[in-house]
């Protein structure tokens, strides 16, 4: 319910000032006649016989004859009536985006960059020949050949500055043929290191194609580490506090937003949700990217010492994953919390006070 306020001042013999937190008035007569006018132009006459009981009282609107006021006031009222809409649409807005955050931080998982087929990008052809024409510069050549000037062209004599433009064309196109070459000797040389099983390349394909990119908007921060082949170590910082919400918002009746206090029991459950699918999308994209056979990924966040005060970063989930047990899962009906018991991993999580620190764990584990 509001909080209304109204207070009367008498300032002449039955004449009174009214106010209130909506509207002002004056008010006229005594206890048989009585006529007031509110300052949003509504009138009202009250007569009554005293000692009786009886009375009429009569409200009205204040009436204009001019065409333009009364368009006035119909447009004062379109103009409310809009911005009441405007503000409902902006409260479903801020709800829809609300909703959309906490589905977002759980299906990270569920998106994946295309499996790389290194063997096959290494047993590719060219783009063309070494010492032939490339096809973008053969193209811009045979633009050129069959150019014919239309006739205002030829009119205001503009084919030279046509035949210099398409000429240009032959210059870039055979630049862009260069570039695509040097991409595919590029790609060739990758693909042959990483089936040979070189670390370093594996670094560099990291580093080059990054696919973990989109996490990393989320303020995520990785450190990959490997000393054989077969597998990859990283160190994930998760930062969950850009990510989750800790207000929940709703729709009223009303159509307002209702903000509240995230209970603790649902923020730690989204937090683990989060972290959990980005588990899943870490291994995912190395899986897709080298030929691996394990993923080991150890995830620390930043949490507050009770004893101490201060915020300290420690690990709070440490996993090991194989190839055949994450692509034997099915990403779109999996609970990532739930999917970690496939796999050998360290993590303590209570739903009303979240993680603690826990043991890393090596690869031989």
């Amino acid at each position: 319910m509001g909080l209304r306020f109204r207070k009367s001042f008498k300032i002449a013999p039955g004449v009174s000032l009214n106010v209130s937190n909506k509207n002002t008035g004056l008010s006229f007569g005594g206890k048989g006649l009585r006529y007031s006018i509110n300052s949003n132009g509504r009138r009202t006459s009250s007569v009554g016989i005293p000692g009786t009981g009886l009375s009429y009282v009569s409200t009205s609107d204040k009436s204009y004859k001019s065409k333009a006021y009364q368009t006035q006031r119909n447009l004062q009222t379109q103009q409310k009536q809009l911005r009441s809409e405007q503000e409902k649409e902006l409260a479903k807005y801020e709800v829809d985006v609300f909703e959309n955050q906490c589905e977002l931080v759980k299906s990270i998982h569920k998106e994946c960059d295309d499996y790389v087929d290194w063997a096959n990008i290494l047993n590719s052809n060219p783009p063309y020949q070494l010492g032939e024409t490339g096809p973008k510069e053969i193209e811009a050549i045979r633009n050129y050949e069959n150019y014919k000037p239309k006739f205002f062209e030829w009119l205001f004599k503009r084919e030279e500055k046509s035949y210099c433009q398409l000429s240009k064309q032959i210059k870039k196109a055979k630049v862009e043929d260069e570039k695509a070459y040097k991409e595919w000797e590029k790609l060739v040389e990758f693909a042959k290191n990483v089936l040979a099983g070189d670390i370093d390349t594996y670094f560099r394909v990291i580093e080059e194609m990054n696919p973990l990119r989109d996490l990393s908007e989320f303020g995520s921060g990785f450190e990959f580490l490997t000393d054989a082949p077969s597998y990859m170590e990283v160190e994930f910082d998760v930062h969950s506090s850009n990510v989750i919400p800790t207000e929940e918002k709703k729709l009223t009746k009303t159509g307002r937003v209702s903000i509240k206090q995230m209970t603790k029991t649902r923020y730690f459950e989204l937090k683990q949700d989060y972290l959990c699918s980005c588990i899943l999308r870490v291994a995912r994209e190395l899986f897709a990217l080298l030929p691996i056979k394990t993923v080991i990924i150890h995830s620390y966040d930043d949490q507050l010492n009770t004893v101490t005060g201060y915020e300290e970063r420690i690990l709070i989930l440490s996993i090991k994953i194989d190839r055949e047990i994450l692509n034997g899962l099915n990403f779109e009906s999996i609970y990532c919390s739930d999917s970690m018991n496939n796999f050998v991993h360290q993590m303590m999580f209570r739903k009303t006070k979240g993680f603690d620190l826990v043991e890393k764990i090596t690869i031989n584990k």
